[in-house]
Formats: C-alpha cells, structure tokens, sequence
C-alpha cells in the first residue's frame, strides 16, 4: 500500500512497537501526516531532541512535562493539548504512566525507518 492510498486502521488494534522499556508506540501515517499513540510509564524520559516536523500533543491520560531550551516546562495533562512548531528542541518525561497522541505533519521519516536512536537509548 503506498502511502497516498485510502486507509482504515485500527490504531489500538497496530502491534505496539517497544522503542525502550518504558516507552511504546503504535502509528499510522499518509503522505502528508503521522498520527502516533504513544504509551510512557511513568519515569519515562524522552531526550532532547528536534525536528522539522510540527508536532499536536494530545494527551489521553496521565501526564507529561515538557522542557524547552528557553527554560520552559510546560506540564501537559489529560485533555490538553500543545503544538510544537518545527525546529524547537524539546524533551519531556512522564510524570505518571501516560498515554499520548501525536500528529506530525510531515510524517517522521526517521519514525517509519527506524532510524530514531535517540528514543531506542542508542
């Protein structure tokens, strides 16, 4: 299936992908976006990073904080939302077992490849 193809999944239905032991994730993506549902126990910490991809946090339930280089934290908890512009390095950790919905618009390259080795611990 090529990703400008029609597509109907079931996201929870998706083979979780364990990215560390506390972090996994499911997602699906077309050719313009990604949507990730992202599963962080808490203590889970994922490393400052960056990307050229706008990211909508949405999260279900639990807790995340979010650290930014201007010496922001932001707290984001269930039923709130924030959106990353691209570019912006960030880092978060999970302030209690979390989960998350992601959209990146444009999908995450280096997600569908498997070349994010700064959430493998690598």
């Amino acid at each position: 299936m090529t990703r400008d193809e029609l597509q109907h999944i079931a996201l929870d239905k998706l083979p979780p992908e364990p990215l560390n032991p506390l972090i996994t994730r499911q997602f699906v993506h077309g050719s313009q976006s990604m949507l990730a549902r992202i599963l962080l126990r808490q203590g889970a910490v994922v490393p400052r990073h960056s990307h050229h991809n706008e990211q909508i946090t949405y999260v279900l339930s639990g807790a995340l904080r979010f650290h930014f280089d201007d010496g922001r934290e932001i707290v984001v908890r269930a039923g709130e939302t924030l959106v990353i512009p691209p570019h912006m390095p960030h880092a978060a950790e999970a302030l209690e077992d979390t989960i998350d919905l992601d959209v990146f618009a444009p999908p995450r390259e280096d997600w569908i490849n498997g070349t994010d080795a700064y959430l493998r611990g690598k």
